[in-house]
């Protein structure tokens, strides 16, 4: 990446996805992703190549992959942001239990909106909600974001 990124071309990055069907371990905009793939994608849009081919894991998230695979990947390649410093375009990791790894990651859209991808719909933008936050686990900015 040579150029500095900036958060409001990360959010449009993301938004371009809106309305990718949910395909398990895929990440082709239009045609089907999962939440990394989303994640993935708006990386290959605004960064370049992949830095590194995710391992096999399950629907049900990377949690059979052990303690924190997602998180120890995000970290590998994006900044961490302190808990309560999100800012739109970072993404966001979320758990659904306190004793199990995070397995779940959204893109930042405004203070209150995520962009995501789930089993069963397709790529979309939603309220951050009270629910979402308590399963905050992590957050990241891209590398070379201008704020």
């Amino acid at each position: 990446m040579s150029a500095p990124l900036e958060r409001p071309a990360i959010v449009e990055a993301a938004r371009n996805w809106i309305g990718t069907p949910y395909h398990h371990q895929a990440s082709l905009r239009g045609v089907g992703c999962d939440c990394l793939g989303l994640v993935r994608g708006v990386w290959r849009d605004l960064c370049g190549p992949e830095p590194e081919t995710p391992p096999p894991y399950t629907p049900e998230g990377c949690e059979g992959l052990g303690a924190e695979m997602l998180a120890a990947a995000a970290l590998r390649h994006l900044v961490p942001v302190a808990p309560g410093q999100e800012r739109p375009g970072d993404v966001l990791l979320f758990r659904w239990r306190s004793h199990l790894p995070a397995r779940h990651c959204a893109i930042l859209a405004a203070p209150d909106r995520i962009i995501h991808a789930h089993d069963g719909a397709q790529v979309a933008e939603v309220a951050l909600t009270r629910w979402w936050r308590r399963h905050l686990s992590h957050a990241f900015s891209f590398p070379g974001v201008t704020d």
